[in-house]
């Protein structure tokens, strides 16, 4: 299990939040990571591995001429599927992967390349969506290798938001829980 796995459950559950996951190009690896962490049940809310194009679409809700017209492996796409997995799973937070992980290129583009989203919670001013952000990656490696790069880089993204949405009170007292000054 990573740190940043560890970190997100920790944040998320100190914060009493939840995530789910959509995933393509890393076939359940983020959750598998997510769910190796002890007490991930308090934070985690399930996932959709949406490899096919169709289920991206079905399950997720991905709009279909997005699809049609820029393939599946896309910013927006990404978003949608973030955004999907949110909905779909009753989380506060969803995070997505859509790439190219090889052994050769798909939809135009080449082997490497990677989108990874996050979708947060309603920000409680305003209604309107505050969270949604997408990294656009490109990974050099093996298949493997740009596989778990994407796991990890979606995982950053995702504390990077929760940190971001963080208010100076809950910090400290995430400080002080984990020992710190």
């Amino acid at each position: 299990m990573s740190s940043m796995a560890t970190d997100v459950v920790r944040l998320l559950t100190v914060r009493g939040e939840t995530l789910a996951v959509a995933e393509s190009l890393t076939g359940g690896l983020v959750a598998a990571e997510i769910t190796s962490v002890p007490g991930a049940s308090k934070a985690f809310r399930g996932a959709v591995t949406a490899y096919a194009t169709d289920v991206k679409r079905q399950v997720l809700g991905v709009d279909a001429a997005l699809l049609a017209t820029r393939g599946a492996v896309d910013s927006q796409v990404a978003a949608q599927m973030a955004a999907g997995a949110r909905r779909i799973l009753g989380a506060d937070w969803g995070i997505a992967t859509t790439g190219v992980a090889g052994p050769e290129a798909q939809d135009g583009q080449p082997v490497g390349t990677v989108f990874v989203a996050v979708d947060g919670p309603r920000t409680a001013d305003s209604g309107a969506e505050g969270g949604g952000k997408v990294a656009a990656l490109r990974l050099n490696g093996s298949r493997a290798e740009i596989r778990m790069e994407s796991v990890r880089s979606v995982l950053a993204l995702l504390l990077e938001e929760i940190a971001g949405e963080q208010t100076g009170n809950e910090r400290a007292q995430d400080t002080e829980q984990n020992g710190g000054t």
